[in-house]
């Protein structure tokens, strides 16, 4: 209950925590506090699956990234970088982790994002990153970004049709927000 108590009573604040953050609640230890952290992870497991397996294959809105990738995305301490990699319908052909962060940022080289685009024949992608703040406004470095996939997308055929930024449960889109 104190442990609950500490997180305002919010799961999804409990989750973000380390195990090491459990352990100073008097009681647990840290065996008890991996166990916790376990416990809540295999919840979100669960909770991603059954999503999944409901889910429409075919991309037609922002929301649609939003509500495939959220449950990975939106609870995370660090900063995640992935691609959708779809065909000329939109339906949905791999998603590709890029890169895993740190609590600000995460790496996002425009030649390995294509690589794997080109790999896979894709026809075009969709970028999503999780901002961990719970700040969904895109950073310059964000928009950079978004500017130089656009680019190299148009130059391999292979376009670049929108980024999300996932914040909680909150997101951004480019392409809604009119900057791509």
């Amino acid at each position: 209950q104190e442990l609950l108590e500490s997180a305002n009573g919010d799961l999804a604040v409990l989750s973000k925590m380390p195990p090491q953050g459990y352990a100073l609640v008097d009681g647990i230890g840290i065996a008890k506090a991996v166990q916790i952290s376990a416990a809540l992870e295999l919840g979100r497991r669960r909770q991603v699956n059954s999503r999944l397996r409901h889910r429409n294959e075919i991309i037609r809105s922002s929301k649609d990234v939003y509500d495939r990738l959220a449950l990975k995305l939106a609870d995370l301490g660090h900063e995640e970088f992935w691609i959708l990699l779809l065909r000329r319908s939109n339906a949905v052909m791999s998603e590709v982790m890029i890169s895993r962060g740190g609590l600000t940022g995460t790496v996002a080289d425009p030649k390995v994002i294509f690589s794997k685009a080109l790999a896979m024949r894709a026809a075009g992608i969709v970028a999503i990153h999780n901002h961990p703040s719970g700040n969904s406004n895109p950073s310059r470095a964000d928009r950079e970004l978004t500017k130089n996939l656009q680019w190299a997308g148009k130059m391999l055929d292979c376009p670049l049709l929108d980024h999300l930024i996932v914040a909680g449960d909150d997101y951004f889109s480019f392409a809604d927000a009119g900057e791509l």
